[in-house]
């Protein structure tokens, strides 16, 4: 990461330039203590003096303090995935502190402002109370808006309007939603096909293998974009038991069909919850808990290992270099501890009421709760 380093950068200057420090002080007309204490972290050069320095060097004072407003790619990785495991492992206010830091100093790198976007709507709930989760929430739409106005790059602006819409719906403001996404998410709009041309280009050129990496894409995130809305489809669906009977079962041969336990167990695992829910609320209990269960097997699937990497399988194998490309590649975007605190209450929920007394239930609860032991996840 680039922090300021004035202190390295005028030693390695003044030897690169193969001069004393007395040299320097001369040119500058100030002490040969005075430069010895910048070399060695003892003070700063008064902010007048940085013009001067810079010129001798002929380097801008950005080079010369070390400091550069844009991070690499890699850098951004570096420092989410530092701010995930701190989320994970220290106060949220102190950790809040140490992102709030690195936006002032990284405002204009529209990249990690996103990712810090994406980080915070995956963290606020830790924050200590309601205002503060709120604060947050704030904060992230005013970081949002900070992007569309400044930002050049379109699919940045485009992936923080949604971002902004998830911020406003968490704190109940559905009408700034549809304003935000009504129009922009229509499905007829051509916009929402161009993948498809652009398959057909990249064929007409010969390149077969960027096409079927991008259809692959394509066709992925377009089956958990189904498991999701047939997700949503149950909660709205909940009181018709043959809608949401008949949305399970088509889902789940989907499910089925491309292995989606296994290629990805999070989002199946939502579903399956939302099944369970489902069918629990029509009292259809048997089937609520056949659901739960598949839930559980999803959740030994996703947390089996210490970290939660994003993956292909043999179908899909052209996804994972595309993975790599976005945001913070291939981790999961929430620490793994956070999931298993949030995993182990899940099955508290009070729309599961009617299977408190099973006994099946019952050895569900303890399934998860044994799965959890085997992860040092204690509570």
């Amino acid at each position: 990461m680039n922090h300021f380093n004035i202190a390295q950068n005028l030693v390695r200057l003044r030897h690169e330039k193969k001069i004393t420090q007395e040299q320097l002080a001369y040119f500058l007309g100030v002490t040969k203590a005075s430069v010895s204490k910048w070399e060695t972290r003892q003070s700063l050069p008064d902010i007048s003096l940085l013009p001067l320095i810079a010129s001798f060097f002929d380097i801008s004072i950005d080079e010369l303090i070390g400091y550069y407003p844009q991070l690499s790619k890699e850098e951004i990785m570096q420092l989410y995935y530092e701010f995930s495991e701190d989320f994970a492992n220290k106060p949220f206010d102190e950790v809040m502190d140490k992102i709030n830091v690195h936006i002032k100093m990284y405002y204009s790198c529209y990249p990690f402002i996103f990712q810090i976007c994406i980080l915070l709507i995956n963290y606020y709930m830790l924050a200590k109370d309601k205002p503060q989760q709120t604060e947050v929430l704030q904060q992230i739409i005013a970081l949002c808006e900070h992007v569309q106005c400044d930002c050049k790059d379109m699919n940045i602006c485009s992936n923080v309007v949604v971002l902004q819409a998830i911020a406003n719906l968490q704190l109940g403001k559905a009408k700034e939603v549809i304003e935000l996404l009504e129009d922009i998410t229509k499905p007829y709009k051509l916009i929402n096909h161009g993948g498809i041309y652009l398959t057909m280009a990249y064929m007409m050129l010969g390149n077969i293998e960027k096409a079927k990496s991008f259809t692959q894409l394509n066709l992925y995130y377009d089956i958990l974009s189904l498991v999701g809305d047939a997700k949503q489809y149950l909660s709205i669906s909940i009181d018709n038991f043959d809608v949401c009977n008949e949305t399970i079962k088509r889902i789940d041969k989907v499910i089925k069909a491309f292995e989606l336990k296994k290629l990805h167990p999070n989002d199946t695992a939502v579903f399956y919850y939302q099944a369970a829910i489902c069918y629990c609320s029509n009292e259809d209990i048997q089937n609520a808990l056949y659901y739960l269960n598949l839930y559980v097997d999803c959740l030994e699937e996703l947390l089996k290992d210490e970290e939660i990497i994003l993956h292909g399988d043999w179908y899909f194998d052209s996804i994972i270099e595309s993975f790599k490309e976005f945001g913070v590649g291939l981790k999961a975007p929430r620490n793994r501890k956070v999931i298993l605190e949030d995993v182990y209450c899940s099955l508290e929920n009070p729309a599961f009421a009617n299977l408190y007394k099973e006994v099946n239930y019952k050895e569900i609860k303890d399934r998860l709760k044994k799965f959890l032991s085997t992860t040092n996840f204690i509570k």
